[in-house]
Parts: structure tokens; sequence; C-alpha cells
């Protein structure tokens, strides 16, 4: 992927690695066009980066997102990137069946169904650029869940294979597929406490990493930082049962 002289839209870009991606490519130039459900802290991300586009989105609105995409390419035909970043985490008790269905659906819709109705939305007009790309971001928790978030991590586990085949389907087109894959990072996902905990990833440095191997490998498929590896790559290592207990022993 090309890094500079891009037309960007970031869902989720109001808030933790949404922004600071966001901020990331407005930094090099880009035309980067923000989501998120809330106008007013839409408003204070492009109040701080001028030239930057704010445009509200709920993602978890199937018919919105139809709306949302004829007035995206209608107002920026030059659109040529997608990352698909909106998300939510929320705790769950299984035993308390059926109540956490609400919270199960609400992540679903949002963390699986957003990306995959927005990327069918935009997808048409992608194919038309000379050089496109969607990028999508899951987690290490893809790879090895976390039981107190299992419909969060399975949401995470279905955008890495969905990924995957969106990625092969697109082989021959103009449009290239990458997977951003954080581990436990120091945003407000979950609560203002993951933002100030110690055991997360400084946003910063998490953003650093993404944007050098972005930068230094044009071809690379995947974005794993060093500190994910562990997770992204327990099945390879034999690790995986280790690591579960590791990942659903934390409390967040």
């Amino acid at each position: 992927m090309k890094t500079t002289g891009n037309t960007i839209l970031i869902t989720g870009g109001n808030s933790g690695i949404g922004r600071a991606l966001a901020e990331a490519f407005h930094a090099r130039g880009n035309k980067v066009i923000i989501t998120g459900r809330r106008q007013e802290t839409l408003e204070e991300v492009s109040a701080a980066n001028p030239g930057m586009i704010a445009m509200t989105l709920d993602i978890g609105d199937a018919e919105g997102i139809k709306a949302f995409a004829e007035r995206l390419v209608r107002e920026h035909p030059d659109l040529n990137a997608v990352i698909n970043n909106a998300g939510i985490m929320k705790r769950e008790d299984l035993t308390t069946a059926p109540d956490y269905l609400q919270t199960a659906e609400e992540t679903i819709a949002t963390n699986l169904l957003g990306p995959v109705r927005l990327t069918a939305a935009l997808l048409p007009h992608l194919l038309k650029q000379q050089d496109a790309t969607i990028l999508t971001v899951s987690s290490g928790l893809a790879f090895v869940p976390m039981a107190a978030t299992p419909t969060y991590s399975a949401t995470k586990a279905a955008i890495h294979s969905y990924s995957m085949g969106l990625r092969r389907q697109l082989n021959d087109t103009s449009v290239e597929v990458i997977e951003i894959v954080p581990p436990y990072v120091q945003t407000t996902l979950m609560s203002e406490r993951q933002a100030n905990d110690p055991t997360a990833m400084p946003l910063a440095d998490f953003i650093r990493e993404v944007m050098d191997v972005l930068t230094n490998q044009p071809e690379a498929q995947e974005v794993v930082v060093e500190r994910c590896k562990p997770l992204r790559f327990a099945a390879e290592t034999g690790s995986m049962g280790k690591m579960f207990e590791i990942v659903s022993g934390l409390d967040h």
C-alpha cells in the first residue's frame, strides 16, 4: 500500500486506534475522512487536524451504510482506501443467557456486519480505481480468544477469515486487502483504565510500528506488530492453550 496521495475513509476515526491512524495518514498528506456516531467528537478531531473531513455514520445501521456510501462516493470520487476500524468490545457473562444476547448482537452488527456491508457498498467504486486498498482491523484475540469477551473474539476471527477470502477473490484486481492485527493497546475501547494500563501497548508505539510496516513493507498482507506475534502465531508455535489461559486470566 502506498502511504501518501490517498483519499482514505477511516471508520471509528474519532477515538483510539482509528483517530491515531487518521492523524498518522493525515500527517503524510493524505486526504482523510473519518466517521463515527457522534458529530461533536468528530468535529473535535477534525478541528485539531485542519483539512480532515468528518462524516457521521452508524456502522451498525444497514440502510444508513448504503446511503452513506452513495454520498461518500458522490462527494469524494477520488476515494481509493478504506480502513474498517470501528468496533466495540464488551464483557459477556454467558451464564446469564438469554440476557447477554443484546450485547452479542450489537457486537456482531458493529464489528462484523458493519465492515462487510460497508465493503460491499464501496467495492464497485474501489474496483474502478487504479490503485485501491481495503484495510481491516482484527485483533490478536482473533487468534487466541479471551473467555470474557467471546463474541468480540469471534467477530475478530471472522474478520480475519473474511479478509483472507476477500484478498483471494480480489487477487487479480486493482484492490489490495491488508489486515491490521492489534494487540492489547492503551485505548478506551473497554474502559478508561485500559487507556492507562501499563501492561497495554502504548498507542503511539503501536501506530508507529504499523506505519513503519505499511511504508517499508508495501507487499505485506498482514500488519502484525512484534507485541502481537505471540497471539497471532500461537497455533503455529503450539502455544494456543498456554496463551488462552494467559489472555483469559487477565483482568482487563
